[in-house]
């Protein structure tokens, strides 16, 4: 369903980037429009900021097939950056606190990991108009914490925290999109995969991936 949803809204402002970039000619051709000049110019500003929202994250490829699990609901927020290279290609490295994990339905009770990160994203970004962009790029992952719940079933009910700093980095894959509002605001949405197993403490399943749906508001200056 969200993979769904999230095709949705690509293609919708893919439809309003089409109406946009093209016009009617006097002869009844189609004529493909030409980026202002200032919009050239804006372009090649460096821009920093800030970005937040929330975030749905589950996983997959748990290696256990006693449970079956469920998304939870976190949040990220951090710094960007946007470094033009050459029209229409920027580089957008980020730096953001992201909650992940998950929920399971066990033989023994429910299980929910919440673990906390600091990413990386270093993406390539794509501006296919004046106002929608294309991401796509690596993420790196530091763990941070992370907190386990067993409850509704297990024999003792406990809340664990871990830290987790001396854990391996996780590599990522990230991919997205973004609507500028306005030259200061745009809404984003991302998809991030782990493409290496994750070995938080204590994670009912074994290895797992993270996998992340993220949508929110970025605002730069």
């Amino acid at each position: 369903m969200k993979k769904i949803l999230f095709l949705a809204i690509c293609l919708l402002a893919a439809g309003a980037v089409s109406a946009q970039g093209y016009y009617f000619g006097p002869h009844g051709g189609v004529v493909r429009r030409k980026a202002p000049r200032q919009i050239i110019d804006d372009f090649y500003r460096v821009r920093v900021g800030f970005a937040g929202g929330a975030s749905i994250s589950n996983t997959i490829n748990a290696y256990n097939s006693n449970y079956s699990t469920g998304a939870i609901v976190g949040f990220n927020a951090g710094l960007m950056l946007e470094l033009p290279i050459v029209y229409p290609l920027s580089f957008a490295p980020e730096v953001l606190y992201s909650q992940k994990g998950y929920a399971a339905v066990t033989q023994d009770g429910n299980f929910t990991q919440r673990a906390n990160y600091i990413d990386v994203p270093l993406l390539a970004k794509i501006h296919l108009s004046p106002t929608f962009n294309f991401l796509f790029g690596p993420q790196v992952s530091f763990p941070v914490s992370t907190t386990n719940t067993y409850d509704n079933g297990f024999i003792i009910t406990a809340e664990q925290y871990y830290n987790t700093y001396n854990q391996k980095t996780i590599l990522d894959g990230v991919v997205g999109v973004s609507f500028d509002i306005s030259s200061n605001v745009e809404l984003r949405a991302r998809y991030t995969l782990d493409l290496q197993p994750n070995d938080q403490n204590n994670s009912y399943g074994g290895d797992y991936r993270n996998q992340v749906w993220q949508i929110g508001l970025g605002f730069k200056f």
